[in-house]
């Protein structure tokens, strides 16, 4: 930005500064082009120059000699400018760094409620699970498989998710979703554009000083972003991972409370399972039943039961390891696997998938993690989750070396009980087994509401539960959806074997699926060193992948019925994918060119009335074609257009000073505008119509008032007073704004007072030109605050006139000569989802006197 401009320069050089800690691109650059514009680079050049620098650098000295590594912006478009700051927009984390001593104990006790019930309940049914595969045949046997459990758990949920995976989190979002997001937002390997990059609050790729990491780095992000099937490959990997958690969170609370009911069998021998399997339904109805009232709320109240839960855990294992046998200790020596594999064999390798049920709710506690910080996730299982399990598994080995022969090993557990503390111990079990069921309900809450902002999932009401955590919300679609799939499997499956089979097989597609993009997370963005990737990709993904074959291998017994339940799920999200794919491209496409606008004129080619329309498009630019569609249609348009976009922010609530960005679509005589709707995931849609419209016109005449300072600005600056040239347009020029050490930041068509952030300082200088508007004498002036108020006056008779909601329902289908699969999928099954999910427009408090729909059918 040039000198002339002369206001907050070094509020703008402060505030660049800022942000340059949030970005920092070494790019190598020659002194020739140091004051061209187009040194300004996008992210494709910046790695391009990059690596021709460095292949200079191997070449010959004397280029290298010319060129100086100097750091650059990315190119930031004017609505992501405006975007920047929101006002009490936080991470998570930061949040739980200013909370208090006894405000992180009642976060420990929700942490116990909700990340930790689906492990902490394993001990019910991990050793009947292995030892129905693989019967006990002496001690060792005990001893083997104790040790299996005792390293899967050091492996698996510590090691691997713990101290690895949960540090791979979106901004404080876990899932295979969120490892999705975090990859697209450091490589363009999203098919489907997204919105603003302020709305999903991107952080660009971060590039380090030159190294050979950096270096394989950007060939995978070039990879990534050039090659149309790697793309679509992680998609379906992502889409793959989902559809196991959903389906986990279906197994998971039949698994979990037909297990604990099934402790009836041991209290009161009489019971059949017909009548657990009816408690049990009763059971999972109250279950889902008490899911609306938010994860803090239930979390809290059970909190404190699941904490009592692990302390009777580890007094039952200390108290069995005392009276028994405390020689199972011995199990912790890890060559007993192989002698319990030496014994075994094909059986062994069968009673893998039991074995793995010790490690279930790993995947919970990553994917549950938009709930509450890393710190307390990690601390919570470190010293309190592990050594209770541990103790656990311990206490029951003991008791079944001194019982194998007495066919105790389906209800271990129960039967490792003493007597007199058994029905005490029962209710908390069946407490913490309900507890758990919640579990991966709220995991499969949280990644829809992620597949849904990156679309991959069908629109759903979505609840925010919580106004100081974003992630804690409830979609009740989901909720009844999931009760009735999980009533449906355990009606059919009875049998807790068959059911740990199909547990096996929802967890290890997931646990497959994060251990692949996790390491693609170590390569692309944490650019670690590659033997250390190479190791966590074999050992982990050669661990689980000896877990699923052992699955894979007893999916005759009914198990089957949840992999068709993934598909099922997985081919929901792939045809919403596709569809919504292929509708907004084929939206850009088709959008009006601004020729054709200049063709028109300002009347548009049709009649204008007094009023205003506001058209809902999804497009951040451009115009839509459902606006031609308009003007084909009605016989006169109105005199002002605004065309909203509303877009979720991830913070609890905007301002409404904050709510409106606006922007010119057209020169000033067009009277079109382009209007960013920001709202926060606490934010009521159902607001007043007259507020609302009252709040929109206000913030239009603000952004009408700071547009003519701006220009009287650039006026003063350039002699050049036009003001019909400033506007949207794809064609439109660039602006630098250089940093004082060298930096370079690109603005589309900023309007600079909102970047700098001085609202103070404009305000004061907008009420000086107000009474003081020009130098005697000065035309310039005058003309200019005429225009302004002949453009204000029109806006206001415009809104006495009325405001009117033009609603544009845009739909796709198969041209006739596309083949037949591609027609059955958007005809129909596309069709299908669209009809049936909510729709953008279903929280308008608009009067039916007020709208105005009109259809339009994209042929694709």
């Amino acid at each position: 930005m040039e000198e002339e401009n002369g206001i907050g320069r070094s509020e703008i050089n402060g505030r660049l500064a800022s942000m340059e800690s949030m970005e920092l691109r070494w790019v190598f650059q020659d002194d020739d082009d140091e004051d061209d514009d187009d040194s300004v680079m996008d992210d494709d050049n910046s790695r391009q120059r990059l690596r021709g620098g460095l292949e200079s650098d191997e070449e010959d000295e004397e280029d290298t000699a010319e060129q100086r590594l100097f750091r650059t912006g990315p190119r930031i478009d004017s609505f992501d400018v405006e975007a920047l700051e929101i006002p009490s927009a936080h991470r998570n984390d930061y949040y739980y760094e200013e909370l208090g001593v006894g405000r992180r104990i009642l976060l420990a006790f929700q942490t116990l409620g909700v990340v930790f019930g689906d492990v902490g309940i394993s001990p019910l049914y991990t050793f009947g699970v292995m030892f129905s595969k693989a019967p006990i045949n002496g001690e060792e046997d005990v001893i083997g498989a104790l040790s299996l459990v005792l390293y899967t758990l050091i492996l698996i949920p510590l090691l691997k998710y713990v101290l690895v995976v949960l540090w791979a989190n979106d901004d404080g979002e876990g899932g295979t979703f969120a490892l999705y997001s975090l990859i697209c937002r450091h490589a363009k390997a999203n098919l489907l554009p997204n919105q603003l990059p302020s709305d999903a609050r991107i952080s660009s790729f971060r590039l380090k000083v030159p190294s050979p990491e950096l270096e394989r780095s950007l060939k995978i992000k070039e990879r990534l972003e050039t090659s149309v099937t790697l793309k679509r490959l992680l998609l379906v990997l992502v889409l793959a991972g989902t559809s196991m958690l959903i389906a986990d969170g279906v197994v998971t609370p039949v698994m979990s409370v037909m297990s604990a009911v099934g402790g009836l069998k041991v209290g009161v021998p009489a019971i059949e399972q017909e009548q657990v399997v009816m408690i049990s339904v009763a059971f999972l109805v109250i279950l889902f039943s008490v899911q609306k009232f938010g994860t803090s709320k239930v979390g809290l109240v059970v909190g404190p039961a699941l904490f009592l839960w692990f302390c009777s855990l580890a007094a039952i294992g200390i108290y069995n390891l005392v009276k028994f046998d405390s020689r199972v200790l011995r199990a912790f020596n890890p060559v007993h696997i192989y002698h319990f594999f030496k014994r075994n064999s094909t059986k062994a390798w069968r009673a893998l998938g039991g074995c793995l049920l010790c490690a279930t709710g790993s995947e919970a506690m990553f994917a549950d993690l938009c709930y509450f910080s890393v710190r307390s996730v990690q601390l919570t299982f470190v010293f309190l989750v592990l050594p209770c399990l541990l103790l656990g598994y311990l206490g029951q080995a003991a008791y079944l070396v001194e019982h194998h022969d007495e066919d105790m090993a389906e209800l271990a557990f129960f039967s490792s009980v003493p007597s007199g503390v058994f029905w005490p111990v029962f209710l908390i079990a069946n407490l913490a087994a309900l507890i758990a069921s919640r579990t991966m309900t709220t995991a499969t809450f949280s990644c829809i509401k992620q597949s849904t902002a990156l679309g991959c999932f069908p629109r759903l009401k979505i609840i925010h539960t919580s106004r100081k955590f974003m992630g804690q919300i409830y979609i009740p679609v989901i909720n009844w959806f999931l009760l009735v799939v999980c009533v449906v499997f355990v009606c059919s499956i009875s049998s807790i074997t068959e059911m740990g089979n199909a547990y096996g097989i929802a967890e290890l597609g997931v646990m497959m699926m994060t251990t692949i993009l996790v390491t693609v997370v170590m390569l692309l963005i944490w650019q670690i060193n590659i033997t250390i990737v190479l190791s966590f990709l074999v050992i982990f993904l050669g661990i689980e992948l000896a877990f699923f074959s052992s699955v894979l291998g007893s999916m005759g017994d009914g198990s089957w019925i949840i992999l068709v339940f993934s598909v099922v799920m997985f081919l929901v999200m792939l045809v919403w994918n596709y569809g919504s794919k292929l509708r907004y491209e084929t939206e850009v496409k088709q959008k009006l060119s601004m020729d054709l606008m200049r063709e028109l004129g300002p009347n548009l080619g049709t009649i204008r009335a007094p009023g205003i329309g506001l058209l809902y498009n999804e497009l951040v630019k451009g115009i839509p074609a459902i606006f031609g569609h308009f003007l084909t249609t009605l016989p006169a348009i109105h005199s002002m257009i605004i065309f909203v976009c509303i877009k979720y922010v991830p913070v609890p609530v905007v301002p409404q000073g904050e709510r409106f960005l606006f922007r010119r679509v057209c020169p000033k005589g067009y009277h079109i505008f382009r209007c960013i709707a920001r709202y926060g995931y606490k934010d009521s849609r159902k607001e007043n119509q007259q507020a609302f419209e009252q709040l929109l016109i206000e913030s239009l005449e603000k952004f009408i008032r700071r547009e003519a300072q701006e220009r009287s600005l650039e006026s003063d600056g350039d002699g050049d007073g036009d003001g019909d040239t400033d506007y949207e347009d794809d064609s439109s020029s660039t602006r630098v704004l250089i940093a004082p050490n060298g930096s370079v930041y690109s603005l589309g068509v900023p309007l600079l007072a909102e970047y700098i952030d001085t609202s103070k300082h404009i305000s004061e200088a907008s009420t000086s030109e107000e009474a003081n508007p020009g130098t005697p004498g000065d035309p310039t002036s005058s003309d200019a605050e005429q225009s302004l108020e002949r453009e204000l006056s029109f806006v206001r008779m415009a809104k006495e006139s009325g405001v009117v909601y033009l609603l544009g329902h845009g739909n796709i289908r198969a041209r006739k000569d596309s083949w037949f699969i591609k027609k059955l999928v958007i005809n129909y099954f596309y069709a299908f989802l669209r009809k049936n999910c909510r729709r953008g427009t279903a929280n308008l408090s608009v009067p039916h006197s007020h709208l105005m729909q009109v259809g339009m059918t994209y042929m694709v």
